[in-house]
């Protein structure tokens, strides 16, 4: 469907020569890290902003649409070299999109229905293994599928609650108290809220970048083979 599949890649990367760029666990990692990162600080950004003009028009599912909508749009952008060979940007856009889209409808229902941490439990369970399994059936590699969502599930639940106790914290700050912060209730807002999308963008970034590496071994295999036969 996305030609992800080790065959497809290896037919593409014919027309770019043998010397195709694999990148390593590490690489993947940091790549998905930084990318994502940024692009969380984007998809926070019309909660950061505009928080209460999305709540008072179009409410709460309609910021979740809009956040949606910009992590969309921003990851193929910053994210698409962790897939392998040519037609990376288009063939990410694809996948991702599915995969996002599933993830964020099976999160906000989870969310939604059961609120609070529990909530937050669940809508995580099942957005990762949408997007999990999106992911191992795009890529052909469907025995991938529990380390995918291992992966994925420990560091979006790592990068989400790590991120929410920071934004309680300083939620939590008054002015002049007692660690000599003084913070204006719009500065902790802001504040608050971009520490929640930095440190998720920084957890799932690195399991979305692990995941993807993972994803395309036997692609690397295949074109190690080509390469070393040529």
């Amino acid at each position: 469907m996305f030609g992800l599949d080790p065959q497809s890649v290896a037919a593409r990367t014919k027309t770019v020569g043998p010397d195709v760029h694999l990148p390593s666990l590490g690489e993947s990692a940091i790549r998905g890290m930084i990318g994502f990162t940024l692009v969380s600080l984007g998809g926070f950004a019309p909660w950061v902003l505009a928080g209460p003009w999305f709540y008072r028009h179009v409410g709460e599912l309609g910021l979740y649409l809009a956040c949606a909508v910009v992590f969309i749009g921003l990851s193929g952008v910053l994210l698409h070299r962790l897939i392998i060979g040519p037609g990376s940007l288009s063939r990410f856009y694809q996948i991702f999109s599915l995969a996002f889209v599933g993830y964020a409808i099976a999160w906000t229902v989870g969310w939604m229905v059961f609120r609070g941490v529990t909530g937050s439990v669940v809508g995580a369970l099942a957005g990762i293994a949408v997007m999990g399994g999106i992911l191992a059936i795009g890529f052909s590699t469907p025995k991938t599928f529990l380390k995918i969502f291992a992966v994925l599930l420990l560091t979006n639940v790592a990068g989400y609650f790590i991120g929410e106790w920071a934004y309680n914290l300083v939620k939590a700050l008054k002015e002049g108290n007692a660690s000599g912060l003084v913070l204006s209730p719009a500065t902790r807002s802001v504040l608050s809220k971009t520490l929640w999308g930095l440190c998720y963008g920084l957890g799932f970034g690195a399991g979305i970048g692990i995941a993807f590496h993972a994803c395309q071994t036997e692609t690397r295999k295949l074109l190690r083979t080509v390469t070393q036969s040529s």
